[in-house]
């Protein structure tokens, strides 16, 4: 499995998100920090840095993929509260960007998969039960959990070699269920289980740093939670 090449560009529009997945576990396990040059995308190999350009002012940042995101139907990216200030992308909370890849990691996986998130639950035996659901009909389906004010479990389903057979089944689900998006399979995903210790305390009240726009995360099985 190849990198994404060095040039690749795409254009969308960017989002930002601080508490309270600061000091959290991101998706490639590292604490995220919201004062540090990072973001969040849904199928860039971790590590990949990107050139994001503000198209409303041309105000550009570099930024390193360590999460996966954002799960809002039309964003692209979620970056951390100190690269969208780089960029003037607080205040908006949204805002149209381009992206460069200008570094690609040159040791990814060669088992690389791809799935389709489907739908995410705050409660694990809910997410378990649409995970054997959409098993039993597709074939095989994964939970990834994601760390915030409260765990949300996402219900991913597939296990596709390639983003254009991931796409195919998307198309598939999206008959059912309008909010489905293509994502990186991860291996962090692959051996979700039930946590066995209650979800850490969020951290001490602070100044409002979350990306405004999105609704907030439930457990009805075809809402994707924000980011």
């Amino acid at each position: 499995m190849l990198a994404v090449p060095t040039g690749y560009t795409e254009e969308g529009v960017a989002s930002w998100y601080g508490i309270p997945f600061h000091g959290r576990a991101a998706a490639d396990g590292e604490i995220y920090d919201m004062e540090t040059m990072v973001a969040a995308h849904r199928l860039m190999p971790f590590n990949t840095w990107l050139k994001v350009t503000n198209l409303s002012n041309q105000k550009s940042v570099n930024v390193r993929v360590i999460d996966r995101g954002p799960f809002v139907d039309g964003r692209i990216i979620d970056l951390s509260k100190a690269a969208a200030r780089q960029i003037d992308l607080i205040g908006p909370g949204t805002g149209r960007v381009r992206l460069e890849v200008i570094s690609a990691p040159a040791d990814i996986p060669a088992n690389d998969f791809y799935a389709v998130q489907v739908g995410a639950f705050s409660m694990y035996a809910n997410a378990e039960r649409a995970r054997e659901q959409y098993a039993q009909r597709y074939g095989t389906a994964q939970l990834a959990m994601k760390q915030g004010k409260i765990r949300m479990w996402r219900v991913l389903v597939g296990k596709e070699t390639s983003i254009q057979s991931a796409q195919q089944l998307a198309n598939t689900l999206a008959a059912e269920n309008r909010d489905v998006f293509v994502v990186r399979l991860d291996e962090t995903v692959l051996n979700a289980h039930e946590p066995a210790e209650p979800a850490p305390a969020p951290l001490p009240a602070a100044a409002p740093a979350a990306t405004p726009g999105p609704a907030p995360e439930s457990d009805a099985p075809a809402t994707p939670p924000p980011r």
